[in-house]
């Protein structure tokens, strides 16, 4: 509804007139009541309706000449920006029309710099590790190296998400005191009847082992009803060696006692170990051995309760094994450390402790012994699994070496997880 304004003047016209002109420019600016500037007693009534009338505070009004001049300028600003606006419309409206060629050709001109950039920083890393004495052969190896495990990508998600996700697997299962004191189990769907148990220690150069490197080979078992305990124990350098094989014999104390309860045979247990994880096991299994043939010795589980013992790739002689780890890069100094210092190596080297004449009793308890070995194997000769075995087999010991020909470090341990190898008689 259009405002009415009502002037009210108690004056003459002369003066009315001034006041009527200052209320025709408040029409301009808003529905108000207006004083006049020459007449503060002269006043504008302003209403939205004939009904409803109201009163509104005073503005200010701007001179004309100031009003024009603002006007003036944003009239000027809208019509440049409005011309601007009109030719960035029509340009891009032409760069659509000309089927977007322009577009791919700045496109292509991205790919070729980024390809150039990426060469220039390529060249200049191999440059720079060839002045760090770093060569094309290490180089080739690594980018192999990540090759390989890209291609292993897929494998390791779906052995991954088994592992995080599969009922059968009960993970982090508690059996000492330690940080590292944890086992998981794999577990087969079928549960008529007591299962065959596997306690398995893992590899990973008594540096970086851990209980889920054994989840491929416990979901292979468990799927051929055999129950898996994968063992975890503490690495160096939260532990070394001799805590290591504590952990790994409470390990297999709380498989002894308490397998029963998740459907396994306590009196078909095997004891199994892959590379490193195969010399803790062997210490494990001759040092429980020795405790059982003294006098008055405590023990928590019994060698008797051991079927059989499987090493996969095992080195069981750190006399013949320190050079050999330092020229692959597991330094001698480390090594030692490792080991408790080189007063102790003879205590750790299953293939001397056997011979001594003093524990013989303790090596007539040991279960029979089948070792797995490649000749391909770089990490850790197989000459190391047939000496152990025909040293144990000289000392009365049921023993037998196994050796494939071309095999390597892993190669054993992956056929075994995909369920090739004698021990799958048990």
């Amino acid at each position: 509804m259009t405002s009415q304004i009502l002037p009210i003047s108690t004056h003459s016209l002369s003066s009315s007139s001034s006041s009527t002109m200052s209320a025709i420019s408040a029409t301009t600016t808003g529905t108000m009541l207006l004083h006049g500037e020459d007449d503060p007693t002269t006043s504008l009534l302003i209403s939205s309706s004939l009904e409803d009338e109201k009163t509104m505070p005073i503005k200010p009004f701007l001179a004309r000449a100031s009003s024009y001049t603002n006007t003036t300028t944003a009239s000027n600003g809208n019509f440049y920006q409005q011309r601007r606006r009109r030719i960035a419309s029509e340009t891009s409206l032409s760069s659509f029309t000309d089927g977007g060629g322009g577009s791919r050709q700045s496109f292509g001109r991205d790919v070729g710099h980024a390809a150039a950039e990426t060469y220039l920083i390529t060249r200049l890393t191999l440059k720079l590790l060839r002045c760090l004495g770093v060569g094309y052969r290490w180089i080739t190896r690594f980018l192999a190296l990540g090759c390989y495990s890209i291609l292993l990508m897929p494998g390791f998600l779906q052995v991954g998400y088994y592992y995080f996700f599969s009922s059968q697997v009960r993970r982090s299962i508690v059996y000492g005191d330690q940080p590292r004191n944890r086992l998981d189990l794999y577990l087969p769907k079928n549960s008529d009847g007591p299962k065959p148990v596997v306690a398995f220690v893992t590899g990973g150069a008594w540096i970086i082992g851990y209980k889920a490197w054994g989840s491929l080979l416990g979901q292979q078992l468990s799927e051929r009803d055999i129950i898996v305990a994968c063992i975890d124990y503490r690495n160096f350098p939260q532990g070394t060696i001799s805590d290591m094989v504590k952990d790994a014999s409470q390990g297999i104390s709380f498989v002894c006692k308490n397998i029963a309860e998740y459907g396994g045979d306590p009196e078909r247990i095997y004891l199994m170990g892959q590379s490193a994880g195969a010399h803790i096991a062997a210490c494990t299994l001759l040092e429980q051995a020795i405790k059982e043939s003294g006098e008055g010795e405590s023990t928590s589980w019994s060698v008797s309760q051991i079927k059989a013992y499987f090493g996969l790739s095992g080195g069981y002689n750190l006399f013949n094994l320190i050079d050999h780890f330092h020229s692959r890069g597991l330094y001698r100094s480390i090594f030692l450390s490792i080991m408790d210092g080189e007063q102790s190596l003879r205590q750790f080297s299953p293939e001397v402790m056997v011979q001594d004449p003093n524990i013989r009793n303790a090596v007539s308890l040991l279960p029979p012994i089948i070792l797995f070995h490649g000749t391909g194997d770089y990490s850790i000769p197989s000459d190391a699994s047939k000496s152990f075995a025909d040293t144990l087999q000289k000392v009365g010991v049921k023993a037998e070496a196994i050796l494939y020909e071309g095999k390597t470090h892993t190669d054993l341990f992956l056929q075994a997880s995909n369920g090739h190898g004698c021990f799958f008689s048990v």
